[in-house]
């Protein structure tokens, strides 16, 4: 803990404290896949379109990145406790406003600006408060916990979401929130928490330099599937000929540029920096957020490409794929709890290297076994080795990044650290997003274009229309809609075969990528220490 601190805050949480901060992390989460399996159902409660709940969506998580960093250093200032309280009011706040949405403007002001906000708060101060509530040696368990409880909260989104929509209505699941944010704040009491040792002013044009920077950055990254990476898709916005996702990126990069020059002002003059900049050159920090990064972005597009595969190729409900998704939580939660409490000593660089090679070997057997013939069985050797894998490294990373820094700044960390997550999770989603989509395009093209049974014109057709990007339908999707057209049952049925290769040839090449990236992520694997971390006190 940091000088100061009241004697006995860094001794051995209780497990209440671990519940309490596991259930803010999981409900923190859960608002990034439930509603996922309802969009229809919610758009058209609220008098919109599928798209109107998607940018809602999309809204989430752009103000959670924008905000993460400045969250971090408002617990500093008023205390980790004191925000984590105020973010889950400002949270609890907008799950009610939510659940009682009549159109789009409420619902967009209760989910994702108020819950954003409430999440930016929430998340940073939950790290800070791990460290101040465990001791050392307790910390990599802790940590394990509450990053499994967010990946779990993933899993079992869609199951949530799916049930409660079938069988009540989508908006009791923001009922839901809120009556577990106010189990939350009766818990919070428990939390353990030392009082800012000086008053600093809020470094308000760094807030707002990271707040923009990051802001471009992530949109960029969230519309690339409708506008593309770098080549504008067919009836596309276009900036001097390119895709507005790169500008967007590249403007994003440069005014984080600007904060980072601005931030090495303040602590030149040794003014309170938004971040320290300095922390940076800390190798085994460095290395435990570039890690992070890999881990969300492996699993947010695991995440995506696993329940098309379930509900659209193979038809499931939302329910049956919520179900055929839980070995990864039952692993990962296994992996991130037991690995602490059964190997206390093991090397971090070890279980996290073995942690990648475990994710690699779930999603390439997951690649070599996925075809048109396949069952939903497949997935579940996959999906276990890939939760060990991730539960693995759920157990070191918060600890190594934590313990890189004086206590101190354990906030400032929390707040980094969450901003990579949600930028992983941001990519993960839109690069497996997109790459699905232009291999499924490329393949349902040639299909068409090389099957005799399918005549010249529909071709043509096919070619113009489908230029921008064929979309991921279900054979009861594509065969009402081609039956509507009014084609023949031989072109039906030819046209559907053609879907189905396409699809599975989209869902392999998203596949190969990710495994890819679970690869590239052992070349930063050195950067994690040999030896379990204890905290830097100063």
């Amino acid at each position: 803990m940091s000088a100061g601190a009241p004697a006995g805050t860094a001794r051995q949480g209780t497990q209440m404290v671990l519940l309490t901060l596991a259930a803010g992390q999981f409900l923190m989460t859960l608002d990034s896949s439930v509603m996922n399996v309802a969009i229809a159902t919610v758009a058209k409660d609220v008098g919109t379109t599928v798209t109107g709940i998607q940018m809602a969506i999309t809204l989430y998580t752009l103000v959670m990145a924008m905000l993460m960093v400045t969250g971090g250093k408002v617990g500093s200032m008023i205390g980790r406790r004191r925000a984590f309280a105020i973010g889950c009011v400002i949270y609890g706040l907008g799950s009610f406003t939510t659940a009682l949405a009549p159109n789009l403007a409420i619902l967009v002001l209760g989910w994702s600006v108020l819950e954003g906000i409430g999440a930016a708060l929430i998340l940073p101060a939950i790290v800070a408060l791990v460290a101040g509530n465990f001791l050392p040696e307790g910390r990599p368990r802790a940590y394990g916990l509450v990053m499994g409880a967010g990946a779990i909260a993933v899993a079992l989104g869609p199951l949530i979401g799916g049930f409660a929509t079938t069988y009540f209505s989508w908006r009791w699941v923001f009922a839901g929130e809120v009556v577990i944010v106010m189990g939350i704040l009766a818990l919070a009491r428990r939390v353990n928490d030392a009082p800012p040792e000086t008053r600093v002013r809020l470094d308000v044009l760094g807030a707002v330099l990271a707040a923009v920077g990051l802001g471009l950055a992530v949109f960029g990254v969230l519309r690339s599937a409708e506008w593309g990476w770098v080549i504008p898709k067919s009836g596309g916005p276009a900036v001097l000929g390119v895709s507005p996702t790169v500008w967007f990126i590249v403007g994003g990069l440069l005014v984080l540029w600007l904060f980072f020059e601005w931030e090495n002002h303040v602590e030149a003059k040794n003014r309170e920096p938004l971040v320290r900049p300095s922390m940076f050159g800390n190798r085994q920090m460095t290395g435990g957020l570039l890690l992070f990064f890999f881990q969300y972005l492996v699993q947010a597009g695991l995440f995506f490409t696993i329940p098309l595969f379930l509900s659209v190729s193979l038809g499931l409900s939302a329910l049956e794929t919520g179900v055929r998704i839980l070995p990864l939580s039952i692993t990962l939660l296994a992996a991130a709890i037991g690995i602490p409490r059964f190997f206390p000593a093991a090397s971090p660089r070890r279980v996290v290297r073995l942690g990648l090679l475990t994710m690699f070997a779930g999603i390439v057997i997951l690649f070599a076994t996925i075809d048109v013939n396949a069952s939903a069985r497949i997935v579940t050797v996959p999906l276990l080795l890939a939760g060990l894998g991730i539960g693995a490294l759920a157990s070191q990373l918060g600890a190594v990044t934590v313990s890189a820094v004086p206590d101190r700044l354990s906030a400032e960390v929390g707040g980094v650290q969450n901003t990579g997550t949600n930028l992983g999770a941001a990519i993960g989603t839109a690069l497996a997003g997109s790459i699905l989509i232009a291999a499924l395009t490329a393949s349902f093209l040639q299909g068409v274009q090389q099957n005799p049974s399918i005549p010249q014109q529909v071709k043509s057709q096919a070619s113009v229309q489908l230029a921008g990007g064929a979309p991921f339908l279900s054979n009861a999707d594509l065969q009402a809609a081609l039956e509507n057209a009014g084609a023949s049952a031989k072109v039906t049925q030819a046209v559907l075969e053609v879907n189905e290769e396409a699809r599975i040839a989209g869902l392999r090449s998203a596949l190969a990528v990710l495994a890819l990236i679970a690869l590239l992520g052992l070349f930063f694997a050195g950067r994690i220490p040999t030896r379990p971390q204890r905290s830097s006190q100063g």
